[in-house]
């Protein structure tokens, strides 16, 4: 059998991605699979911090049955490419939820790809992104929903916001669904802003310095992402990433050159 070609921008999945950073490491392993029994807990983790440069491309597959719950916390700020994706089914009453953070500089291209189908009735998932992206980075989230026929009283949110701190850095949105039932509650939001000028002027006129003022505003931004994480040692563990990095973007200039 030969091997699939390497991807395109034709197709939606990759199309703000960096192909030349996909082919360098092309074919893709297979992806992971998780699956989730009937009535079971699960709960992952993933710090995505590889070295500047590099490739790192991380797939599921995840399978929860009947009742099950799977919770995934993400982090993904490392690599000249940091790609995650997730192909979620859920089973009747089943539970999905993501919470992630995408934390980028330089010209790196950072993305998580959803797709999450309810297969059974009363099935719920919930989606929470949030973005900062500075310099030339790309930060990108395509989500999608699919709710079958017969999936009636499906309960499934996504939430996605981005920030920028450079008119260079770009933010990809694309929240989708795809809905066959008619009993069911399906909503996204999306929005991409910048730092709130105001507040940065009101912290100022009270005596903070710039650079401690915009840190403490992006801390408030991705705030609550990782709030979730049960063990406390591995929530400081996420948290103080995403603190050294945010640390990293705002010092960005000091060394007269780009981040990783």
């Amino acid at each position: 059998m030969s091997a699939l070609p390497v991807p395109s921008r034709r197709q939606e999945d990759w199309r703000y991605s960096d192909i030349e950073a996909v082919a360098s490491v092309w074919p893709l392993p297979e992806p992971t699979a998780i699956t989730v029994g009937e009535g079971e807990e699960a709960a992952h983790l993933l710090l995505q911090d590889a070295a500047d440069g590099s490739v790192a491309v991380h797939d599921y597959v995840i399978d929860v049955a009947a009742g099950g719950n799977c919770i995934f916390h993400l982090l993904n700020i490392g690599g000249k490419l940091g790609r995650v994706t997730f192909r979620v089914t859920l089973g009747k009453g089943a539970h999905f939820g993501l919470h992630g953070a995408m934390i980028g500089g330089g010209t790196q291209t950072l993305e998580i790809i959803t797709s999450v189908t309810h297969a059974e009735p009363d099935g719920t998932s919930e989606q929470v992104i949030r973005s900062i992206l500075g310099e030339k980075a790309v930060g990108s989230y395509l989500g999608r929903i699919e709710v079958a026929r017969h999936a009636q009283k499906t309960d499934a949110s996504q939430s996605v916001k981005a920030m920028l701190l450079d008119r260079t850095a770009t933010a990809n949105a694309k929240p989708e669904l795809e809905i066959y039932a008619d009993d069911v509650k399906c909503a996204h939001g999306c929005a991409v802003g910048e730092l709130d000028k105001q507040a940065l002027f009101y912290m100022a006129s009270r005596g903070m310095e710039p650079r401690a003022a915009q840190s403490l505003l992006l801390r408030a931004f991705v705030a609550g992402v990782f709030d979730g994480i049960a063990d406390e040692e591995d929530r400081q563990r996420f948290e103080s990433a995403a603190l050294a990095k945010l640390d990293a973007l705002a010092h960005r200039g000091d060394a007269g050159g780009e981040g990783a």
